[in-house]
């Protein structure tokens, strides 16, 4: 343990923005359960390049005893974060792609009475916790929806998820600028080939429609989008082509 520069987070400022996450060369900050936290004082080097990201003045440099920066734990981090799996051996978000194999009947056939298959292929799903760059992401469809669009609709994994990569989330309950700024990142690190936005007809949850598009014209790509509502009985009341989202 030595005494130097260190980075300190105040939470109650912090609201999971994710700016000093992407300003962080070292990869020593994430955010976890929506608050930016230091996930370790050796991947710190106390110089403070995250500061400025900052729009809530949540984080400052203090002088502390605290672990050594070390710039191999640093290089293996990173490699670590590149390749999906993280060093703290999480598996809950660390960036998976899934294999499907269809479920068979005796005959050979793919049997929905017993059984349908899952159509995810990709993990993880939540806006919050997915990574800005990912293998499942390069040359995509993909499908934002709102959390409550699979419970409302049944057939939601063979009618609108099959051969895309899904992301999740609440308009109203998530950070509507994390969520901006996340889903921007998606679109400028990733050749995406077209978007289908599903949300429910509730008021509240086309936030997300608008959130995509403005995510859109900060990325400055021209991506095919569809809008799909989804009604609280459990049928798709609307599907329109919206054109290409980045543009305008």
């Amino acid at each position: 343990m030595t005494v130097r520069n260190m980075v300190r987070i105040d939470e109650e400022k912090c609201d999971g923005c994710g700016e000093c996450v992407t300003a962080c060369a070292e990869g020593a900050i994430q955010v976890i359960d929506g608050k930016a936290r230091l996930i370790s004082e050796t991947y710190c080097d106390g110089l403070g390049a995250c500061l400025g990201e900052c729009p809530r003045d949540a984080i400052t440099i203090e002088e502390r005893e605290s672990e050594e920066f070390d710039e191999e734990a640093v290089r293996r981090h990173l490699e670590e974060e590149k390749s999906g799996t993280l060093e703290c051996g999480c598996p809950g978000s660390a960036s998976q792609v899934i294999e499907r194999c269809e479920l068979q009947d005796k005959k050979g056939e793919t049997s929905y009475e017993t059984a349908v298959p899952s159509q995810l292929g990709n993990w993880p799903v939540q806006i919050q916790l997915l990574p800005a760059k990912a293998p499942y992401f390069e040359g995509a469809s993909l499908v934002i929806a709102a959390d409550c669009v699979p419970f409302a609709y049944a057939d939601f994994h063979r009618k609108l998820l099959e051969g895309k990569a899904l992301l999740i989330g609440c308009p109203k309950l998530d950070s509507a600028d994390f969520y901006r700024k996340k889903l921007a990142q998606i679109f400028i690190q990733n050749d995406i080939k077209s978007i289908d936005v599903v949300y429910m007809e509730v008021p509240c949850c086309f936030g997300l429609v608008h959130l995509v598009h403005e995510s859109l014209k900060e990325s400055g790509k021209d991506i095919p989008l569809t809008l799909i509502k989804v009604g609280i009985r459990g049928d798709i009341i609307e599907t329109m082509q919206a054109g290409h989202g980045g543009e305008g």
